[in-house]
C-alpha cells in the first residue's frame, strides 16, 4: 500500500508518513474493507443472504457495507440513527443506490441494538456499528501486517468505535506507541471498548487515546477545520475528510508543534479513507 511522506513545515520537522489505505478502492476505501471482509466471509460460510448493520447519516461504514454486499451478492439493511429525513445525505443516497434498504430509528431506540434485532428475521447476519467486534479487529490488524512498518515509533489513527485501533494494537511491535484520536465528543467508553476487544485475544499492550480534537463532535466541521483541510492539501496534496482524517492530521500537526514528539521519532499516520463524506459540503468549499 502506498506511503506518502509529509514534507512541509506544518509538522515542525517531525518525520511523518501517511499510509494511504484510502487509495485501495474507490468505494470501500481505507479501513472499511479490512473491517468488513471477515464478516462477509463468515456470512457466506453460514449461507445467510442478508447483512444488517448500524450507522448515522454520514457513516462511511454504511455505504461501504452496502457496496460490499452488492459485490458479494448479498442483501443489505442499514439501521440509521435518527428519524426519517426529507433529503438523504450523499452517503445514504449512495448506500440506497447500492441496494441497501434504509430503516430509520429514534436515537433512543438506536442505543438498544438487541431490541431492534428482535423486529427482523432470525437469519439476518448482524454487524455492529463501525464493524466493531472480533472479526473487525482481525481485519484491521491486516492493515499494518501487510505493510513494512517496523521503522516507526508511533502509529496514529482516528477513532470512532475503536475497532481499527484495536487491530493496530494487536500487530504493533514492542517499541511502537499506538495513539488514537477520538472524533466523537464525550466518547467516554472508547478506551473500555478497545480493551474489551483486546481481551478476547489476550493482548495487554499499552495505547493512548486523545479526546481533544473532535472539533465539536462527530462530523462537525467548523471553519477552522475546513481551512486546515485546504491548507494541508495545498502543502502536501493530501486529501482528507471532514469526519475522521482532517481531525487526525490536525491533531498530529498540533502535537508536533507542541513538542509532544521528539525529533528522532518516526510517525505513521493511517489514512482511513471516507472521502465521500465531503460530498455533503457545498461546492467549492474544498480546493480538492
Amino acid at each position: 500500500m502506498p506511503i506518502q511522506q509529509l514534507q512541509s513545515h506544518l509538522f515542525n520537522g517531525v518525520y511523518a508518513d501517511v499510509l494511504r489505505i484510502d487509495t485501495i478502492h474507490p468505494i470501500i476505501s481505507g479501513n472499511k474493507w479490512f473491517k468488513l471482509k471477515y464478516y462477509i466471509e463468515d456470512c457466506k460460510q453460514q449461507q445467510r443472504k442478508t447483512i444488517a448493520t448500524f450507522g448515522g447519516t454520514y457513516s462511511n461504514h454504511i455505504v461501504a457495507t452496502a457496496f460490499a454486499c452488492k459485490e458479494a451478492g448479498l442483501n443489505s439493511i442499514g439501521i440509521i440513527r435518527g428519524e426519517t429525513i426529507k433529503f438523504l445525505s450523499h452517503t445514504l443516497q449512495d448506500a440506497a443506490n447500492y441496494g441497501m434498504k434504509l430503516q430509520y430509528v429514534t436515537r433512543d431506540l438506536f442505543k438498544n441494538k438487541q431490541a431492534i434485532q428482535q423486529h427482523f428475521d432470525n437469519n439476518i447476519y448482524w454487524i455492529n456499528e463501525g464493524g466493531y467486534g472480533i472479526k473487525g479487529m482481525k481485519g484491521a490488524a491486516d492493515i499494518v501486517a501487510l505493510s513494512a512498518t517496523e521503522k516507526y515509533t508511533h502509529i496514529i489513527a482516528a477513532c470512532g468505535t475503536g475497532t481499527m485501533l484495536a487491530g493496530l494494537i494487536t500487530t504493533a511491535k514492542p517499541h511502537q506507541n499506538i495513539i488514537g484520536i477520538s472524533v466523537f465528543k464525550n466518547n467516554h467508553s472508547l478506551e473500555t471498548d478497545i480493551k474489551s476487544l483486546l481481551k478476547t485475544v489476550h493482548c495487554s499492550k499499552p495505547f493512548s487515546v486523545n479526546h481533544h480534537y473532535h472539533f465539536g463532535g462527530y462530523a462537525k466541521h467548523p471553519k477552522e477545520l475546513i481551512y486546515w483541510m485546504n491548507e494541508l492539501y495545498s502543502a502536501e496534496k493530501l486529501p482528507t475528510d471532514i469526519v475522521y482524517t482532517a481531525k487526525l492530521l490536525f491533531a498530529v500537526k498540533d502535537l508536533c508543534n507542541n513538542h509532544y514528539f521528539n525529533k528522532q521519532d518516526k510517525l505513521l499516520i493511517i489514512h482511513s479513507g471516507g472521502l465521500q463524506g465531503n460530498l455533503s459540503l457545498p461546492l467549492h468549499t474544498l480546493s480538492f
